[in-house]
């Protein structure tokens, strides 16, 4: 059985988009797939997702948290390095900050704590974190980094915090049997910006699955991009 919205006793991933925006990609996977409306930032939505997989599954063996914005500010045409002069630590709109952190880490964290219940109830469960590399503050503080000009309050930030919170995730259930991993898809060309990524879709992809097909015996609390390269925290 798959699942697309959430995906999967067997696979899940948080999107939050509408029901009809992944109808075709649960076709496109096959047989069996189910497709869940979640959004990450309506408690509401999260419940009702959750009590379905219970009710119709029993469990969750997977849970993919890819959930994010990078803004809601930017406008069209305006390059990532002039939106991050706009939002610097001494210039940048708080309701901004509060927008993409709603969604990039209170909406992961809300998440995280109404699957817990049904992946304790499988044998095998695992979480993969998506992050960025932007977020790594161990890189930001380097000189020379290649995107330390950008690290700002609200994107970057807010991938920092991710990290930080599912450090504390990793730590909470390091006991349970529980594998935790965080992940960069890397500079990947998608809506979140503007499609101004250097790497396809299907390569930004490849961490993510890998990440997630690890069995019981793989590794846990690693920050990894493709193909299995640790990233500084």
């Amino acid at each position: 059985m798959r699942i697309v919205g959430i995906d999967d006793v067997e696979y899940a991933s948080l999107l939050p988009v509408p029901l009809t925006t992944v109808h075709q990609p649960c076709l496109e996977i096959g047989a069996g797939a189910i497709a869940i409306q979640l959004d990450v930032t309506d408690k509401a939505s999260i419940t009702a997702a959750a009590e379905r997989i219970r009710k119709e599954f029993g469990r969750l063996d997977l849970l993919v948290n890819n959930a994010a914005i990078s803004n809601t500010t930017k406008q069209p045409g305006m390059s990532i390095a002039e939106y991050a002069k706009l939002t610097r630590p001494s210039n940048v709109s708080l309701d901004e900050v509060r927008a993409v952190w709603e969604t990039n880490v209170f909406g992961i964290l809300a998440a995280y704590q109404a699957m817990l219940p049904l992946l304790r109830e499988s044998s095998d469960a695992r979480i993969v974190n998506v992050s960025s590399g932007v977020g790594s503050l161990a890189d930001n503080a380097t000189p020379g980094f290649a995107y330390r000009a950008i690290f700002g309050p609200v994107y970057p930030a807010s991938k920092a915090a991710l990290n930080a919170i599912t450090l504390a995730m990793m730590i909470e259930l390091e006991s349970t049997g529980i594998n935790v991993n965080l992940v960069s898809p890397g500079f990947t060309k998608t809506n979140l910006n503007g499609y101004a990524g250097t790497e396809s879709l299907e390569d930004g992809s490849r961490e993510v699955v890998r990440a997630a097909l690890l069995g019981p015996d793989g590794p846990t609390g690693t920050f990894t991009r493709w193909e299995n390269v640790t990233i500084p925290w």
